[in-house]
């Protein structure tokens, strides 16, 4: 075909073509020799970080709901702060300590390049960039302290607390998270497949409920529990926080895959699945026994559902998740019903649902893997195999060392924070409420 512009017309388009183009070459030849970025699994990685700190207001709102009205602000500040304190010490030192390389004989981790993330600018691990790694993981470190908060509920001060988020961090949840996730913690490469907690059944759950079941002992009941009254201030508020927090345990769980394919959709499925199952058998256990279904009942039934498939969704089926929410949902009714005859007050059951139903996922998950994970275990463990019982063994080893150094620090963190800085408030300030006495502030602008 003949051309209708002159040859000296073509040449000039060619040169100014080869000069716009030339930035973008330039670009792409540098990259050439980067690590590829997988742009679908960090597009999903910030999805789900975000998601994950979406759970932080949900669990305020979820807490704030179930307190005296004096006390909303106060206690919906115990989750915020840790936005903040936990989101500081994760860059600073909690990602080196977390996962870093081995030190202290694999008691913890450190890197260098980690401090205060000076090394990661240009890092990309699994696909993505190491910052979203990161991020991610920093949301796990600052929901994890702050769900210890609802056993401490309505009796505590706010600097006293904030210490003691600071110490839980560094010396319960960064080993714990070393042990568990990290490339060589001595959990992770336990036995034929090492312990199974894909998003922190043990690291979060398991810890968080151990210690505050240390807190509420160590501290003693709010005045006047049992025989006063203290029913939740605002049950809309607290619904509320549960859907946050349903919506948000998406991103917990498949985002805890770090990539964005077939294991992702089978941990957000597992999820939604133990979730619906714990809220229907709790509704259940309460139409029977009361012929009422509460909401407060569908919220907790939620959240035994969710804290133990925590651990498990990225290995069991459909039956396995509607096992493991309907099983937890009812050993978690059985032991928050008898908590007034065992007389300690762990004010917003964070031990009742998180310690004892994330521990119940934990151990009950050996029963359910899945046949594809089990043979590509039994092949990397050669002639040893594998078994749901060897597996057992493992899980129950990962609870034993949880409970273990969990009881133990957060008991001489208590010891430490009341002989520094005061850990619970005075009888005049408990009386008159967290919000005025500690913020200045109402959170209804009165008091009831």
């Amino acid at each position: 075909m003949k051309s209708f512009l002159p040859k000296s017309a073509w040449a000039f388009l060619s040169i100014t073509s080869f000069i716009g183009l030339a930035p973008g070459l330039a670009h792409a030849a540098g990259a050439a020799g980067s690590p590829a970025i997988d742009s679908g699994a960090t597009a999903w990685m910030l999805t789900s970080t975000a998601l994950v700190l979406l759970m932080v207001p949900g669990l305020a709102m979820f807490y704030a709901g179930l307190v005296r009205t004096k006390n909303v602000l106060g206690t919906m500040m115990h989750s915020l702060i840790s936005i903040a304190l936990v989101g500081i010490l994760w860059v600073i030192f909690g990602y080196a300590l977390a996962f870093g390389k081995n030190v202290l004989g694999g008691f913890i981790g450190w890197d260098n390049r980690y401090f205060l993330l000076s090394g990661i600018d240009s890092s990309v691990i699994n696909g993505i960039p190491e910052y979203a790694f990161v991020m991610f993981q920093g949301m796990f470190a600052i929901i994890a302290p702050a769900l210890i908060s609802g056993a401490l509920a309505e009796r505590v001060s706010f600097r006293g607390y904030c210490l003691f988020i600071t110490l839980w961090f560094t010396f319960v949840y960064c080993p714990l998270a070393h042990w568990v996730w990290a490339p060589d913690g001595w959990l992770f490469n336990a036995g034929a497949g090492g312990v199974i907690d894909l998003a922190g059944g043990l690291v979060i759950h398991v810890s968080a409920g151990i210690s505050a079941l240390v807190v509420a002992l160590f501290l003693g009941k709010r005045a006047g529990y049992p025989k006063t009254t203290m029913q939740p201030n605002n049950m809309v508020m607290t619904l509320i926080g549960a859907g946050l927090l349903w919506v948000g345990w998406f991103g917990f769980n498949a985002g805890s895959t770090v990539s964005c394919g077939l294991d992702t959709a089978r941990a957000l499925a597992m999820t939604q699945i133990a979730a619906a199952s714990g809220a229907l058998t709790w509704v259940i256990i309460e139409a029977i026994i009361f012929e009422k279904a509460t909401a407060l009942g569908f919220a907790s039934g939620m959240l035994a559902g969710l804290v133990a498939i925590t651990p498990a969704a990225g290995v069991v089926q459909p039956v396995g998740a509607i096992v493991l929410g309907a099983a937890s949902s009812i050993v978690c009714y059985l032991v928050i019903s008898s908590k007034p005859k065992l007389g300690f007050d762990d004010s917003l059951d964070c031990f009742g649902i998180h310690g004892v139903g994330s521990g119940l996922g934990v151990l009950l998950l050996s029963f359910f893997i899945r046949d594809s994970w089990m043979a590509n275990t039994s092949m990397k463990a050669g002639a040893n195999g594998w078994s749901a019982i060897s597996q057992l063994g493992i899980q129950f080893l990962g609870i034993g060392v949880t409970i273990a150094l969990a009881a133990v620090a957060t008991l001489v963190i208590c010891i430490v924070v009341t002989k520094t800085v005061g850990f619970r408030i005075d009888a005049e300030g408990e009386q008159a409420g967290l919000d005025q006495s500690l913020h200045g502030e109402h959170g209804y602008g009165f008091i009831l």
